[in-house]
């Protein structure tokens, strides 16, 4: 019996998307690759080197681990989808058991869940936000310059970790997301963008790089705006920071009967267990849906948290209908007005 083809990860990944150039749109490629990309640094992370080593025990452990990532059932379901149709085209070409895809499996989205309603509501953001500025303790700080990026711009973690120094204009009082090496955007070179700030935003970010900013560089000599001692943060301590900024003992007492002083949620390794606190994706959704509601045209949220119209409406703008009607629309309803009175 022939020995199968040794493939590692990346190269039946890099095979795969190959093959799907023929019959695939660029966008389609785009999305496989950044789907898959997840499956990938996984197995490299677990000295998996090679595909043939995949079992359905590995299949489910992975499962689980993006479980525990913090994604929508919409988003899971699609990964594990395409994780399928990749182990089923390397199936078919003799690199893994051909009963290996059956293994994999493709939650279903239940009714409802198409996207997560849980975010950070408005009113919450103000008070943290509001709470930060005014005590010199958090002022400043990186979770506190963390916070005030993503609420203010709506953008995805991988997003604000990419930033460089370079990258924030105080200034003229934006921020410019670029597609570089080592830091990607989620949409490649389509993500780049300039995202306006208000000056209050700017202070902070100005009062961050000045007294708080770890002064090092990233495995490419480049200088990131948000960093730590060894360099630039990886998405994993960014979302720890923002579990700790979202915590609401910051801005009053806490909901589950805990003293701060004492309260293990307050160390970096529990933050997330914290039943208050929000990872980046849940501001990203209280961010575009607050933008929207501020009366900012759907157009413009999308250009600024790269998302479709599309996108935006199913997944992230958590606003209900009677709230479209009083705060977006109802300006409108003047300009249909009939001035009977003129025509008489």
């Amino acid at each position: 019996m022939t020995e199968r083809p040794s493939l590692s990860p990346r190269e039946a990944r890099d095979r795969y998307l190959a093959h799907r150039q023929t019959d695939a749109a660029d966008a389609s490629i785009k999305s496989f690759r950044y789907r898959l990309k997840h499956f990938v640094e996984w197995a490299e992370e677990r000295d998996i080197t090679a595909m043939r080593e995949l079992t359905g025990w590995k299949l489910d452990e992975y499962e689980t681990f993006r479980r525990g990532s913090d994604v929508s059932p919409a988003t899971l379901n699609g990964e594990m989808q395409t994780l399928k149709n990749w182990l089923e085209y390397l199936a078919r070409i003799d690199v893994v058991d051909e009963d290996l895809p059956e293994k994999v499996h493709v939650p279903t989205i239940p009714d409802g869940e198409e996207s997560n309603d849980e975010m950070l509501e408005p009113e919450a953001a103000k008070k943290l936000l509001r709470a930060m500025r005014s005590d010199p303790t958090h002022y400043g700080t990186v979770k506190h310059a963390l916070l005030e990026l993503l609420w203010f711009t709506g953008c995805r973690v991988g997003a604000a970790r990419s930033l460089d120094l370079r990258d924030y204009h105080s200034g003229e009082r934006f921020v410019t997301f670029h597609h570089r090496e080592g830091t990607p955007l989620k949409n490649d070179s389509d993500g780049e963008r300039a995202v306006g700030l208000p000056e209050a935003v700017c202070e902070v970010l100005d009062y961050y790089i000045e007294h708080h900013r770890e002064s090092s560089h990233d495995d490419h000599g480049r200088k990131p705006l948000f960093t730590t001692t060894q360099g630039r943060a990886s998405e994993n301590t960014a979302r720890v920071w923002t579990y700790l900024a979202t915590q609401p003992c910051l801005h009053g007492p806490c909901p589950h009967g805990k003293e701060r002083e004492t309260c293990s949620y307050l160390h970096i390794h529990s933050a997330s267990k914290c039943p208050s606190s929000l990872s980046p994706h849940r501001i990203r959704t209280g961010s575009i849906t607050w933008q929207r509601d501020c009366g900012l045209p759907a157009e413009v949220v999308s250009e600024r948290v790269n998302a479709t119209l599309e996108v935006i409406e199913k997944h992230y703008d958590q606003a209900t209908k009677r709230q479209r009607l009083e705060e977006r629309r109802r300006p409108y309803i003047n300009n249909l007005e009939l001035d009977l009175e003129a025509d008489s």
